[in-house]
């Protein structure tokens, strides 16, 4: 029984009028309510499918200091859109669009300078192009949010040799990267591509690269400043970029670009790799249908082949030379950390400060969350709120599967 919605009348969309919590998922909803008690823990919203239907929309806490989270409330999301970039490039995967195993200078000439002409489609999805580097890949701090100019820079670069050892996490290039493919086959703009691929086909628009000013109403405020017991993130890693992986590491972000993170700049630009903001629900539906042998609802995202595939999460390699660890890339997503453990059969993207989502096909699950508190007290990076309330989701769709036929979702207010 999903809830009832009203229309938003800023944007034309339709909207949850009422959270949805389905009995069977109430401890979940009550611990996700715990961690928005104090407005100084923020505010965050939680949306779960399962097999291709909504059984839980909540939200609470704080989108900013003087106003509360709501049922259209979004929040920028940092590496979670790399999850979904690849959703897109996955959807034109599907429709023969793309072809997985074709170099990326079948659709991008340019592409091919400096050696790069055998690098596939395939090898960007798992992070083993080796064009990780954004730290002076333009010559101006400030064209590194301009799409044109970075995708251009990185035609022309030179790929890192440790690519064809393991792969090498393109933390704000990958999105730069899956965009300018998209955009080269398909000939519409990334945002364009996006829409129809995604917003249209799953009923829900809030996937958003760069937003509007007549959405901007609806953003919460991120903070605190990304760092690790207040070492802000820059101070943290530079002492250190002499040894070769936080080289690697440094090399693949900027100075200045997590304070920048938390300003309004990155509202106006398109950098699918960090700079996606989405509504829990939107992940959950996306997601949804991952887990769902591509369906959600009545609407197809994908064939059934297609999520096979994806499921397949190969392991691909001991480690990554950017992380230092191994998340075993495949497709665009990673394997889901659940609970402590990070999982084979469930696959994602996390984002910086928490932010995230996770399919777990053989279970017909996929749980979406966003939060503006980034990390905790100890550390704005990330924490174990997702894996937390995704190890819960998970027990309570496991046992979904012996609860009786009659029981149904209730309808709670905001």
């Amino acid at each position: 029984m999903p809830a009832a919605r009203t229309d938003d009348a800023s944007d034309g969309l339709s909207r949850p009028a009422h959270m949805l919590i389905d009995d069977r998922f109430t401890p979940v909803a009550a611990k996700f309510f715990s961690m928005f008690r104090r407005k100084g823990q923020g505010g965050g919203a939680l949306a779960v499918y399962l097999h291709g239907e909504p059984v839980l929309d909540v939200w609470a806490g704080w989108a900013a200091a003087d106003r509360r989270w709501t049922a259209d409330t979004m929040a920028l999301s940092y590496s979670t859109g790399k999850g979904v970039a690849a959703t897109v490039a996955n959807r034109l995967i599907d429709r023969g669009v793309l072809e997985l195993d074709a170099p990326v200078a079948t659709y991008w000439p340019d592409f091919a300078a400096q050696g790069k002409g055998d690098i596939t489609i395939g090898d960007v999805l798992n992070h083993r192009a080796g064009l990780q580097r954004i730290r002076d890949l333009l010559p101006d701090p400030d064209d590194l949010l301009d799409h044109d100019k970075v995708a251009a820079a990185i035609a022309v670069s030179e790929p890192d040799p440790m690519r064809l050892r393991a792969s090498g996490y393109h933390g704000l290039t990958f999105g730069t990267l899956v965009a300018e493919i998209a955009q080269r086959a398909t000939g519409r703009t990334f945002p364009e591509i996006v829409r129809a691929e995604l917003g249209e086909t799953l009923g829900d628009n809030d996937f958003w690269y760069g937003v509007p000013q007549h959405q901007r109403h609806r953003l919460a405020t991120l903070g605190p400043r990304l760092g690790v017991a207040r070492v802000p993130f820059d101070s943290l890693i530079a002492p250190f970029s002499a040894l070769r992986l936080v080289r690697s590491a440094r090399s693949a972000v900027y100075d200045g670009w997590a304070d920048l993170s938390l300003g309004t700049r990155p509202y106006d630009a398109m950098m699918p790799g960090w700079n996606g903001v989405f509504t829990a629900r939107a992940l959950a539906a996306m997601y949804g249908a991952i887990a769902n042998d591509g369906l959600v609802g009545h609407r197809r995202l994908f064939r059934p082949e297609t999520v096979r595939q994806i499921a397949q999460m190969p392991a691909n390699g001991r480690y990554d030379y950017v992380l230092g660890a191994a998340p075993h890339f495949a497709r665009g997503y990673h394997r889901a950390i659940v609970g402590t453990r990070l999982r084979r059969d469930a696959l994602g993207h996390f984002g910086i400060g928490g932010s995230g989502g996770i399919a777990f096909p053989r279970r017909g699950l996929a749980v979406g969350f966003v939060t503006n508190h980034l990390g905790n007290h100890a550390m704005s990076l990330g924490d174990a709120r997702l894996p937390f309330l995704a190890a819960m989701s998970e027990r309570a769709a496991v046992g979904a599967l012996t609860t009786a036929p009659s029981a149904l979702p209730h309808e709670q207010a905001s």
